[in-house]
């Protein structure tokens, strides 16, 4: 309907004052509230073209489109604000268009179309996935497929921190203190148990450098640096570089308890990957780069063989690539990343789904690539997420206070369970029927309640008023889908068979033709969702149009309209409300039930 009326408007601004008009400058935006219209064209910047006063061209264009196509029904101006009431004909004709494509909304991707790689989630294996990385995950699967939405091919990626002193503080922690155990010795999840030695060696250590401080008299400095504990880790970590049988074969053992762990958390939270890279086959092609980049004068040596990038004349500072003692860091493993993925796929774009904690790092990741010669060092893009708590303040994994992923998504079954319950939503349904529906409220709940956030702000995630079947959440627009699917089942059993050609001179009620025009702006949403990277603006639209339908199924009659044409005109813009919903709320990785 949008693209007919632009259409139009053009040949009638050619008519009218000679001059081809560009689409660029024909803004349609939706009518505001308080005026009278459907559609409202904005004329400001057609004045060049017509040489004339904003409210005279307006009227001049508002004019022309009324007498010469019918699906302009009236006009109005508003200073240089065009406001078209549209033919209901023309909603009817939008509604038969949706109707009729089962794709409505998404692009085919071509062998032309660009590659986008996205990487998210980014474990380390040292501790279980938490709510950090429930975002993280949620916004990287959920981007992914907003952009294949849009054409794109997309590769969704991972890179696994699994080497390093971290895990060798869960690794030595162990050695210590495990006395042997195993996920299947204490039934824990193998992330969850290498977890515990992690918080174990923090633990240890911290009273270690207590000690050393009251009785040797150190500084809290000297004493972290010279703690027993510590050193013994960073001896663990040079003797897993240089290749050591026995620390390498712990280091393999202990991380497949990990990998299995992540993999049921993965599952069960509806995320995947189409490759997975890890830290230990990474890291030294980045040490390679880092070698290559100090020959060619790039990077400099420091006097205790520590190498270093001055970036002082970028704006920034020296950036650390390879420890006095040769082991690498962060950096350096993210530069031979990226060395294997542009090796392994032709990327178009490399977006990284990273905490903003981490905006600097990507800062000189950019340059550094830049600098060892790689064409799209300047064009990676770090999609920078904020932070997420719970009301009781920030967690920190060392202490043992994160809300761990697994425990989180029990704790939203659980209370989907329970608010379920007391509100009747299911009686009358098997127990199978009861798991299934509680899981994917209390999962659809968390997600979209992360979701519905810009990402780029903090936010705070309560678990209790996640699951509400009134507010602004995945559970009020689950139950109006399941709503709405009930209303087409009972139309099923009472036989109403529902035709496609629906009566063009049907007279709309504004619920009507306000849900249609929400409907046709479904493409334009995840254009811009895909643009902007914010599934957020999914998670808002598909809201907004769950509440006009709310509305509508309040006020208009549905199964009981004596009027068969409107009948079927508000079957068929029902099913389709449901189609865009379950398409929506699918691009943001949750499942909708169609019974509740």
């Amino acid at each position: 309907m949008e693209q007919e009326l632009i259409a139009n408007i053009q040949i009638v601004v050619k008519q009218l004052y000679g001059q081809e008009a560009d689409t660029s400058i024909l803004s349609l935006q939706k009518t505001k509230k308080e005026f009278e219209g459907d559609l409202t064209l904005v004329v400001f910047p057609l004045l060049k073209i017509s040489h004339k006063k904003p409210e005279e061209t307006a009227q001049e264009i508002g004019n022309k489109l009324k007498s010469d196509y019918p699906l302009v029904s009236d006009f109005n101006v508003i200073k240089g604000f065009l406001n078209l009431t549209l033919a209901h004909k023309g909603f009817v004709d939008t509604l038969a268009s949706i109707d009729a494509d089962e794709s409505f909304g998404f692009k085919k991707a071509t062998e032309t179309s660009p590659l986008i790689m996205v990487e998210y989630s980014s474990p380390n294996t040292n501790k279980p996935l938490h709510l950090g990385h429930i975002r993280n995950n949620l916004l990287g699967y959920s981007l992914s497929k907003i952009l294949e939405a849009n054409g794109n091919k997309v590769v969704k990626t991972n890179i696994v921190n699994d080497r390093g002193i971290h895990i060798c503080k869960s690794m030595l922690a162990w050695q210590k203190f495990g006395a042997g155990a195993t996920p299947e010795s204490t039934s824990l999840k193998g992330d969850h148990l290498v977890g515990d030695y992690y918080v174990a060696f923090d633990r240890a250590y911290k009273a270690e450098v207590k000690q050393l401080m009251e009785e040797k008299l150190m500084s809290e400095d000297d004493a972290k640096r010279q703690a027993p504990l510590m050193l013994e880790a960073q001896e663990m970590l040079r003797n897993w570089e240089a290749g050591d049988a026995a620390v390498r074969n712990l280091w393999k053992t202990m991380n497949e308890w990990v990998y299995k762990g992540f993999d049921e958390t993965y599952k069960r939270l509806g995320v995947s990957f189409d490759k997975i890279y890890y830290e230990s086959q990474t890291y030294l092609v980045g040490k390679e780069k880092v070698a290559e980049g100090l020959s060619k004068g790039i990077f400099v040596k420091k006097e205790d063989g520590s190498v270093w990038a001055d970036l002082t004349a970028e704006g920034l500072d020296q950036k650390l690539l390879l420890r006095a003692d040769g082991t690498s860091v962060y950096m350096t493993q993210d530069i031979g990343t990226a060395t294997l993925r542009f090796g392994d796929y032709k990327i178009d774009k490399m977006i990284y789904v990273v905490g903003n904690e981490q905006d600097y790092h990507f800062k000189v990741l950019s340059l550094l690539l830049d600098k060892l010669g790689f064409v799209w060092g300047k064009s990676l893009v770090h999609f920078s997420y904020g932070m997420v708590e719970l009301p009781e303040g920030k967690m920190k994994s060392r202490e043992g206070t994160v809300v761990d992923a697994d425990d989180l998504m029990d704790e939203m079954l659980k209370t989907a369970s329970e608010i379920s319950k007391e509100l009747g939503k299911l009686e009358g349904l098997s127990p199978k029927e009861i798991s299934d529906i509680t899981t994917t409220i209390g999962l659809g709940a968390l997600k979209y309640f992360i979701l519905k956030v810009d990402p780029r702000k903090n936010m705070t995630f309560n678990p209790k008023e996640s699951i509400d079947f009134n507010g602004n959440t995945g559970s009020f627009i689950q139950y109006t889908f399941a709503r709405i699917c009930s209303v087409l089942r009972k139309a099923d059993e009472q036989c109403i068979v529902l035709d496609a050609n629906m009566d063009i001179n049907l007279e709309l009620s504004e619920k009507e033709t306000s849900l249609v025009q929400s409907l046709s702006e479904y493409p334009a949403v995840i254009k811009q969702a895909g643009d902007e990277y914010s599934p957020s603006l999914i998670a808002n639209y598909i809201y907004e149009l769950v509440k006009q339908y709310n509305q509508f199924y309040h006020d208009c009659q549905i199964i009981k309209e004596e009027n068969c044409a409107s009948r079927n005109f508000r079957l068929i813009l029902s099913r389709n409300v449901a189609k865009v919903i379950k398409s929506g709320m699918g691009l943001l990785g949750i499942n909708v039930p169609e019974k509740m």
